[in-house]
């Protein structure tokens, strides 16, 4: 690209990025608008409907001050409380916040290569049985700054779902200290190792299925691609597969978290707090970010709910902030390993990511279904970090169909990222379902599925779900969560560029002076001042001034006076709050859509743009870019149109006779692995992952050239016995009272005719007892 070329490169990019960072502001400013207009109007209305008489206004304006006194000193109370607990649990040392109890299974910190990760086995509630011939479940929760156990925060929780379920639930937890030297691919190993035992306590059950929460998403994908003999099916949960991506509505500026490795200058900063840390991060740190994402709720509204409900809502208050206010730390070389190759580099996927005996990560290796389970309400992790790593690994559909793997996404319309793990109705509904799949999900045909879930009302007024599967092509997919085409997303290749270049400049020139700096007392003290840290004990019984607060609080509770939140000057005040509120998000929007057109002004512009095009001839082309049968998966597979035996001929004649076009009911699958164990002699034996090979292949056969594939199956069943096996096999099927509710389609049959005219072998007159 020349220089001419390239100012009128960047004369684009800067008129494109006004025009965006416009279309912002103004969006932004018509939401703050009408939020501001409707408390107004919603004031007035209130007013009209119920004017006060002087005497009222006069007796109202001293119960309300009563009232808003001892509210206030019940809200402090409770941030003391919350003080009190934080100081309690940094001294005795941060547990899970697991609503079950749990015992320990093993502790990485005796392996060979020591980590601050264990394995727990769940104990069952009273009341709730296990069945230790069910499939195990591993859960792993992210450590992102918090502590573990946000999977099990509460009863209706992913654990609890299981549990019920009569699932026997394990639990990879972590300390708060990590230990020295331990690495990311240290923590891989340690987790494959708590995979084999959970396998080796449940010999006689289905692999352990893996669940994955947040950054727990790719730590299970990379236990499943290094051990995948070992894992049953994954279930990753507003997981971030693919970093650069998101921005999923238009004229929103959504997800500004992907933006800020940028705007720091990449990965540099995360290891120069390390050192200052005398070699330990801070997960405080992180916590801080996401606290950054939300200021209205961060500084206003979570303090305000609690401050309006201060008699009722303090105890759930205090009982999140268990969670929220546990900070864990990491070590330098696993906070620049994830910077480096995940929230900058974005490497999972590409392969050159690497397990401890320096084998690459090779996601493709993963031979067990999984469920990517996202939202769009979710702005840390939206669903293009969810998603769009398939595009990047597998180049197409029929490349998934022939590896025979099954991906199922699961897209929630608006809860957000913690309610992903955290809220109970999500429990109830979507990990409910998820726990139904996992069931029977490993006999599904191979291919990319859509879930679906349906409520509805039973017969007692309860509420019940149907799950049905929409297959769905990876090239329609990635075009429709993708209204750029993704090209939003090469500006990151010049921020992973200029990461690399100022992480070499720091490490040169910078390093060894602050290593020189910091020590262990130092870095004690940076963690204890930590804002997050401050505002915890600054607010507790370790504060002198503070110890009127706890008797204070106990009195107001013996004579407290309530007022109710429906009189008006409680509405005034909860008008006044949605002002506070209503400025808070506004000013997020505004630094959001400011931030965004700095990060694309900056890496899209005439300097960038060069350091993101040396990847382009290296760049793999997007799905459905080349003429799919030119594939080599599509030409492969043809190339064995005639070859295989009984096999072979099952699999191609399942998708021949399977209903097209039409959703597939979780209850049908349910219906043939039922079919599947009854009529196991007439079938194939081979593992679940060989028949999706091969299912993959014969289906991938039979759509590109139906007729040869017809014609083809008397070579595949050359032997006479073979032809009657599965002629028998389909009679029985037919006359089988499952098979007729579900009521073949005249397409069917006369599929199944055309097959019978190539085989040969008349309608069995009645099969075999040992056919």
């Amino acid at each position: 690209m020349n220089a001419i070329t390239q100012l009128g490169h960047s004369q684009e990019v800067s008129s494109k990025v006004a025009q965006l960072l416009q279309k912002r502001v103004s969006l932004a400013q018509e939401r703050y608008k009408e939020r501001v207009q409707k408390v107004l109007s919603d004031a007035a209305a209130g007013f009209k409907q119920r004017p006060l008489t002087p005497w009222d206004a006069m007796m109202g304006w001293y119960n309300y001050s009563v009232d808003f006194a001892q509210r206030s000193v019940l809200f402090w109370d409770t941030l003391r409380q919350r003080g009190n607990h934080f100081l309690k649990t940094t001294r005795e040392g941060l547990l899970p916040v697991l609503h079950f109890d749990y015992e320990m299974v093993l502790d990485g910190r005796s392996f060979a290569r020591p980590v601050n990760y264990a394995l727990v086995r769940i104990v069952p509630p009273a009341g709730v049985t296990v069945d230790p011939a069910r499939r195990p479940y591993v859960m792993i929760d992210p450590r992102a700054g918090h502590g573990p156990g946000i999977g099990g925060f509460k009863d209706d929780s992913q654990v609890g779902v299981a549990l019920r379920e009569g699932h026997p639930v394990y639990f990879v937890i972590f300390f708060q200290e990590p230990q020295p030297g331990q690495t990311l691919p240290d923590v891989c190993v340690a987790e494959q190792q708590f995979v084999r035992k959970v396998r080796s306590l449940h010999p006689h059950s289905s692999k352990p299925a893996i669940i994955g929460n947040c950054q727990g998403g790719w730590a299970a994908m990379m236990l499943a691609a290094a051990g995948p003999d070992d894992t049953g099916p994954i279930v990753i949960n507003g997981a971030p597969m693919s970093y650069w991506g998101g921005a999923w509505q238009e004229g929103e500026g959504d997800n500004p978290m992907r933006y800020a490795g940028g705007m720091l200058g990449g990965s540099w900063l995360a290891s120069f707090a390390a050192d200052m840390g005398n070699g330990i991060f801070d997960g405080a740190y992180l916590v801080e970010n996401f606290e950054n994402l939300n200021p209205a709720n961060t500084f206003w509204d979570k303090y305000y709910n609690v401050f309006a409900k201060v008699d009722t809502e303090a105890p759930r208050f205090l009982d999140f902030e268990r969670w929220w206010g546990g900070f864990y730390l990491m070590n330098r070389e696993e906070i620049e390993w994830i910077t480096r190759n995940l929230f900058v580099g974005d490497k999972l996927w590409s392969g050159d990511v690497r397990a401890s005996d320096d084998k690459p990560f090779d996601l493709r290796d993963i031979k067990a279904p999984i469920i990517l389970f996202a939202s769009m309400g979710d702005n840390i992790t939206p669903p293009q970090q969810a998603f769009n790593w398939v595009a990047d690994v597998y180049g197409s559909t029929d490349e998934i169909k022939a590896r025979g793997q099954v991906i199922i996404g699961l897209l929630h319309g608006d809860v957000g990222h913690l309610g992903i793990f955290v809220s109970g109705r999500v429990a109830k509904k979507e990990h409910a379902q998820i726990v139904s799949v996992l069931k029977s999900v490993e006999t599904l045909p191979p291919g990319l599925y859509a879930m679906k879930i349906e409520e509805r009302k039973g017969a007692a007024g309860k509420a019940e779900y149907q799950v049905e599967f929409h297959e769905r092509r990876l090239e329609d997919v990635v075009a429709q969560i993708n209204r750029f085409g993704r090209k939003d997303e090469k500006p990151f290749e010049a921020v992973a560029a200029v990461s690399e270049f100022n992480q070499r400049a720091y490490e040169l020139f910078a390093r060894p002076m602050v290593q020189a700096m910091s020590s262990e007392t130092t870095a004690k003290l940076a963690r204890n001042f930590h804002p997050l840290r401050v505002q915890r004990w600054a607010l507790s019984d370790a504060n002198p001034w503070l110890a009127w607060l706890g008797p204070a609080a106990d009195a107001v509770r013996a004579q407290r006076k309530a007022l109710g939140s429906e009189h008006p000057l409680r509405k005034a005040e909860g008008a006044m709050s949605e002002l506070v509120s209503a400025s808070l998000d506004h000013y997020r929007a505004l630094r959001d859509a400011a931030s965004e057109a700095a990060f694309f002004s900056t890496y899209g512009n005439l300097f960038s743009l060069p350091l993101a095009q040396r990847h382009d001839a290296e760049e793999r082309p997007a799905p459905g870019a080349a003429d799919s049968r030119e594939s080599p998966y599509v030409k492969e597979a043809l190339a064995s149109i005639r070859e295989g035996g009984y096999t072979e001929a099952f699999a191609r004649v399942a998708f021949l006779l399977a209903r097209k076009d039409e959703s597939l009911p979780l209850s049908r699958v349910v219906m043939r692995q039922d079919l599947a164990k009854d009529y196991a002699e007439l079938l194939p034996s081979l593992s679940a992952e060989n028949w999706r090979r091969i299912r993959g292949e014969q289906e991938t056969i039979a759509r590109y050239e139906p007729d040869q594939a017809i014609d083809a199956l008397a070579d595949l069943l050359a032997d006479r016995a073979d032809r009657e096996r599965l002629c028998t096999l389909i009679d029985r099927l037919l006359a089988d009272k499952r098979v007729q509710q579900s009521k073949p389609t005249a397409g069917q049959m006369a599929m199944l005719d055309r097959v019978r005219g190539v085989l040969k072998v008349e309608k069995a007159r009645r099969p075999r007892a040992n056919a």
